[in-house]
């Protein structure tokens, strides 16, 4: 059974920064691609980034610039740097792997 465990989220000021955690475990992470998505106040899930197997990272035109994700293989964890948060960037925030979501941790962002 695959669990996702996210951490790192908080509460923040415009301009700052967090870094999130998603312990993965049932899974040997290297094998896969995986995914971060928020979902804020009010508003459907929305994707953010993925980091491939092959090492290549993919951004939603909303954060390209300002996120950053990584993976540890040898933790089996997957990180989303985001830095200049906005209060727009307010949300829930979720790793995935095929139909696998964590519970999230929640990231606030204020002005």
């Amino acid at each position: 059974q695959v669990q996702l465990v996210e951490s790192g989220g908080g509460s923040v000021q415009t301009g700052g920064s967090l870094t999130l955690s998603c312990q993965v475990s049932g899974i040997i992470i290297s094998d896969y691609n995986l995914r971060w998505f928020r979902q804020g106040p009010g508003k459907g899930r929305e994707w953010v980034a993925s980091s491939t197997s092959g090492g290549g990272t993919l951004y939603a035109d909303s954060v390209k610039g300002r996120f950053t994700v990584s993976r540890d293989n040898s933790k089996n964890t997957l990180y989303l740097q985001m830095n200049d948060l906005n209060p727009e960037d307010t949300a829930r925030y979720i790793c995935g792997w095929s139909d696998s979501v964590g519970q999230g941790t929640q990231v606030t962002v204020s002005s």
